[in-house]
């Protein structure tokens, strides 16, 4: 099993601590005045979500975790599971609700998606930056109503609920930022 030294600690790194992977979200070198250097790395649990404080002297090694990320397709979701399909040797993985988390608003069948798998179980996924969807439902604006930043409720056909400018309509497709859950810009309908 490969692994890391101190040295190679950075931001985004994969680690396993008793058997369990970790990513580095934030990693501090100190160096005080007299004695060893250390680390002070703030690592994501990658099966539970929960972030834990860790310190590493000088020189120290970190095991690398057995984790892969690929592109896989999803395919469509049954009650609270999620099918999401490798696009390179078709086997496919389920994700539960918990592990999908907010991204499932902005999944549509055969969309791209990057799935994380750790020891050949699926751990999380992620959504492309930005997609494309239609919007399902919004109320007509009233006329005469330009005041700047305004913001009304719509629908898209995922289910999700943004907030968009007035003048977005029923039908209109629009790119919304995965990320954030923003609106970006109006758009075309996608190519099918």
């Amino acid at each position: 099993m490969a692994t890391y030294s101190t040295n190679e600690f950075r931001k985004g790194l994969k680690v396993q601590i008793d058997g369990t992977p970790y990513q580095m979200i934030e990693m501090n070198f100190r160096k005080p005045g007299k004695g060893v250097a250390f680390y002070e790395c703030k690592m994501k649990n990658l099966l539970r979500g929960t972030v834990v404080d860790r310190t590493y002297r000088a020189g120290q090694t970190l095991e690398a975790a057995d984790v892969e990320e690929f592109t896989a397709q999803f395919l469509y979701r049954q009650a609270d599971t999620f099918v999401f399909m490798n696009n390179v040797d078709y086997e496919q993985y389920e994700l539960t609700a918990e592990q999908v988390g907010d991204h499932w608003k902005f999944l549509k069948e055969g969309m791209d998606c990057i799935l994380m798998v750790f020891n050949n179980n699926p751990i999380s996924m992620t959504p492309p930056n930005h997609v494309v969807l239609q919007v399902e439902y919004t109320e007509p604006t009233a006329k005469g109503n330009t005041a700047t930043n305004v913001q009304k409720p719509v629908k898209l056909e995922t289910g999700a609920e943004i907030a968009a400018p007035p003048f977005i309509n029923t039908g209109d497709w629009l790119r919304v930022d995965t990320r954030t859950g923003e609106y970006v810009e109006r758009s075309k309908a996608p190519d099918k």
